[in-house]
């Protein structure tokens, strides 16, 4: 008697019983991967309406960061800094730099330099600066050797399972007040020999982050 199909058809079960679940992991896997936040968002770097060099000014200059993001400490928000702050040295340092044609344009008409933001968060997620600088989180944790760019780009995804990880485990986060600002703590001798028991602030005793969803979704 002739089959109406080869016999090989018989396998095509067995065969879509494995392949499934491979391509499902398969699936997933490229979802989590190519969509998440360490793909499509780390790295970006918008170019911005006046070159301004962090390696330049945070990095050979020293100048730090609390100079020009000046609510750090205490605002949710860590300021840009008006064209005021950046005509403290540049009325004097390079003042007819085409470059800073348009600070002095923002300096004398009073009108905002239209800043790209790098980091930005959706309008659903509370983020407080002074809440983690105060607690000891450093600028470099989130915002990574920001002395070692010429250009800003996004360090961190800044994805809500990215901060749940730092949440559930601060204490790798950490560190003195005093060094808030400093680039290149975390993996400096300092850090490693930091005698955390003596610390005033006893900041690893005493913090615990909210892990609840009101904690951030207000």
């Amino acid at each position: 008697m002739s089959h109406t199909f080869p016999r090989w058809t018989n396998k095509i079960p067995t065969i879509v019983a494995l392949a499934v679940p491979v391509i499902g992991v398969g699936v997933v896997f490229g979802m989590l991967y190519w969509f998440s936040p360490y793909f499509t968002d780390v790295g970006y770097m918008p170019t911005q309406p006046v070159p301004y060099s962090h390696k330049l000014h945070a990095g050979k200059l020293g100048i730090d960061c609390r100079y020009c993001h000046n609510t750090v400490e205490k605002a949710a928000y860590a300021a840009v800094p008006p064209a005021e702050t950046c005509m403290n040295c540049h009325a004097y340092v390079k003042k007819n730099s085409e470059k800073l044609a348009l600070v002095r344009q923002s300096y004398e008409t009073g009108e905002s330099i239209p800043w790209i933001k790098v980091h930005q968060l959706p309008d659903y997620s509370y983020f407080a600066h002074d809440v983690h600088v105060t607690a000891g989180v450093g600028c470099e944790t989130c915002h990574g050797r920001i002395d070692q760019m010429e250009k800003v780009a996004l360090h961190s995804p800044l994805s809500m399972g990215w901060c749940l990880r730092c949440h559930h485990n601060p204490e790798p986060n950490l560190r003195p007040i005093s060094e808030i600002t400093t680039m290149g703590w975390e993996d400096s001798p300092e850090a490693a020999e930091y005698d955390w028991a003596s610390d005033p602030h006893r900041i690893r005793n005493n913090l615990q982050p909210p892990q609840n969803c009101s904690g951030c979704h207000r």
